[in-house]
């Protein structure tokens, strides 16, 4: 079976950037799920995308379908033929199959003999099934807006101007978007603006490079990092690569070229986060920072074209970001003219959420339950309630109405500016950490609290009127919410009980539609979160299982369980303990009647019972302080000893035993027994 190339492109305007990784990975997708339901074999599929072009590119690919054996099943034996001869039934089917009746086989199933025929079935040429399979993958296509142009009725995210459908070195006959395909396709708008027709699916990145495109996405991107470190070396400087500027920036060219231009010093009185913002969310610029870590009036920019006079190119940008600069000046000097106490009123007109009040309101609220924990940490209550009453202020400013991501910076500057305390203005900042996985949490007490408030008091709000996540639904990102309260009192090592604080935290709120059961609900929401924080540590969901079991309601000792579970796990002595556990919890869950904890030393009889006995006693001697000191890696390696008792009471001792009061007492001994491990975690359900 022969194999070559297949190469696919839709020639469109410039796509929006954050969308073309989007559409170019889908284009993809759709095409190598396409051959494979239709059984093509093929090699590599890769994907390719500019501003102008979604590319898919397949090597490769078979020229056909595998042939097949197709086997047909026709009526049952006995009713094919009578006396010897068929019956219509199997003359019938002997004409479906376009045979004769003498060429059918017999089929032996598990049901019986039937009549039946087969045979060879050629593959279906690959250059017939494109097009459809091409189609569909284009009606897939995750296209945020359509749109029609011209006076065509085709639709999709931007015009599309020419199709290319090659396989090998022929063109696909195919029709996809209004447009027959072809081999023409189009390099750079400006270098290269004339039709280039491609001789073979081979050379695509080859031709379209000489036409002053890269199209290759990964290498478009590492092209442009490559010439802005270059660039900031050039300028005796560091450049700052954020990832995500860097993806856009990626999608708004086609031959990258960077060039380095600067700015007026004076701009730099404002905040370095206002002036960086202002040049990566309107200009898409990378700034520069000095040996110091602080910023320099320089940037760089990524043009879209390698111009002769790139002077000029430099100056038209330099032109461009001096009025985007002189604006956040005027926002930072306007919002400093009233101190951020004096927005406290205006918060009661911005709306939090419509069942819960304003940002008023919240604050209101998070300042009890601030006060509250700050008091618990050891932290400043004056302190937590004073930034809770601020926290939402900066919301308000001109600075962060035009930039949101500045919110809490911003409230930072302002505070320090009104004189407000080193530990108040620090938690402003500090109430938005972390803001992602792996971020770092407030290292303030006042941060701290303030952090937690403000979370408990969206996730007990939002739970109580009703809007709890589904699926993948979660417009109040209360999973953040919620891992991130987990992280802050785990990583501060904040021995705070998570009942108690969503208590407190859902008593704040007037009224609640849904406020029945509500702690219990949240709190239920906010430890499930602890199996996907403790995927993240490498710990397995049946460690979680086992702590989720307990009753155990403070964040930090549920991750001390799960660490401490999670090592026991690793100790051969593990499987044995836990399918012993699981023994005992089985045996128990028969009894009748509840079974109780004292054992009476002397209705031991066996040496066994006596030994597990003694053991039990001397283990729980050892382990019950280390449980009062959360030292539960240091008792379970302690209970772990437990195993070869164990083990020699299930050999040799009957439990059930005739005698009631000796059964009962050899009970009371299990209870024991799983108390201790009880402790820490429901250990049986380690037990696979």
């Amino acid at each position: 079976m022969a194999t070559d190339t297949f190469l696919l492109e839709l020639g469109v305007e410039e796509l929006p950037p954050g969308a073309i990784d989007t559409l170019s990975d889908a284009l993809a997708e759709g095409i190598r799920r396409g051959l494979t339901e239709a059984e093509v074999d093929f090699g590599e599929v890769r994907a390719y995308a500019t501003p102008r072009r979604l590319a898919v590119q397949v090597t490769e690919l078979a020229d056909k379908q595998p042939d097949r054996e197709v086997e047909r099943r026709g009526p049952a034996l006995a009713a094919a033929f009578k006396d010897g001869q068929p019956t219509k039934a199997a003359e019938g089917f002997a004409r479906s199959c376009g045979v004769e009746v003498a060429d059918l086989i017999h089929l032996e199933t598990d049901k019986g003999t039937w009549l039946g025929y087969r045979e060879r079935q050629q593959g279906e040429a690959t250059t017939r099934l494109l097009p459809a399979i091409v189609e569909r993958a284009i009606t897939a296509l995750p296209v945020p807006k359509n749109m029609r142009w011209g006076a065509s009725r085709v639709e999709f995210s931007r015009p599309v101007h020419w199709l290319v459908m090659l396989y090998g070195g022929g063109v696909v006959a195919a029709e996809a978007l209004g447009l027959t395909a072809g081999r023409t396709t189009r390099g750079h708008r400006f270098h290269a603006p004339e039709p280039i027709e491609l001789g073979h699916a081979d050379d695509y990145l080859d031709v379209l490079e000489q036409a002053w495109v890269l199209a290759d996405r990964g290498r478009r991107r590492e092209r442009i990092r490559e010439q802005v470190l270059a660039e900031a070396e050039v300028q005796e400087a560091r450049a700052v690569i954020d990832e995500d500027l860097l993806t856009e920036v990626s999608g708004l060219v086609e031959w990258p070229v960077a060039l380095a231009g600067s700015f007026d010093e004076r701009f730099l009185e404002v905040p370095a986060e206002c002036l960086i913002s202002s040049m990566k969310a309107n200009q898409k610029y990378f700034h520069l920072l000095d040996e110091q870590g602080r910023l320099k009036p320089q940037f760089i920019t990524i043009a879209n074209i390698d111009s002769q006079d790139p002077q000029r190119v430099v100056e038209g940008n330099e032109k461009v970001i001096r009025p985007r600069l002189a604006d956040a000046a005027f926002f930072f000097d306007t919002d400093r003219r009233q101190p951020l106490s004096a927005r406290i009123p205006g918060l009661a007109n911005v709306v939090f959420q419509q069942q819960l009040g304003t940002l008023a309101d919240k604050a209101h609220r998070s300042a009890a339950v601030a006060a509250f924990i700050a008091g618990r940490i050891g932290g400043d209550v004056a302190q937590a309630r004073r930034a809770a009453e601020l926290a939402k202020c900066d919301l308000v400013t001109e600075m962060v109405l035009e930039f949101p991501e500045l919110q809490g910076i911003m409230g930072r500057y302002y505070a320090t500016h009104d004189g407000e305390s080193a530990e108040v203005a620090q938690a402003l900042e500090e109430q938005y950490l972390p803001r992602f996985a792996g971020d770092a949490i407030p290292a303030s007490p006042t941060g701290q609290a303030l952090a937690l408030a403000d979370r408990l008091d969206t996730l007990t709000g939002i739970f109580g009127i009703g809007q709890r996540p589904s699926g993948t639904k979660d417009p109040f990102a209360l999973r953040r919410a919620a891992i991130g309260v987990l992280n802050i009192m785990i990583k501060g090592e904040l021995d705070l009980d998570l009942r108690e604080l969503l208590e407190l935290a859902a008593a704040q709120h007037q009224e609640l539609p849904y406020a029945a059961n509500l702690v219990e609900e949240v709190l239920g929401y906010m430890l499930d979160r602890f199996r996907a924080w403790g995927q993240d540590e490498g710990i397995p969901a049946e460690v979680y299982l086992a702590v989720r079991a307990r009753p155990v309601t403070k964040p930090l000792d549920f991750a001390r369980r799960l660490r401490a579970v999670h090592a026991f796990t690793q100790r051969e002595e593990a499987a044995a303990l836990a399918a012993a556990n699981k023994r005992v919890s089985n045996i128990l869950a028969k009894q009748a009647n509840e079974v109780g904890r004292q054992v009476d030393a002397g209705r031991l009889q066996e040496a066994a019972e006596l030994a597990l006995f003694d053991a039990v006693s001397s283990s729980r001697e050892r382990v019950m302080p280390l449980f009062d000191e959360a030292r539960y890696r240091e008792a379970l390696d302690v209970l772990a000893g437990l195993r070869s008792p164990v083990d020699a009471f299930f050999d040799e001792v009957m439990v059930m035993a005739d005698d009631e009061a000796i059964r009962r007492n050899r009970l009371a001994l299990l209870v024991e027994l799983q108390a201790l491990f009880l402790e820490v975690a429901d250990i049986a359900l380690l037990q696979h």
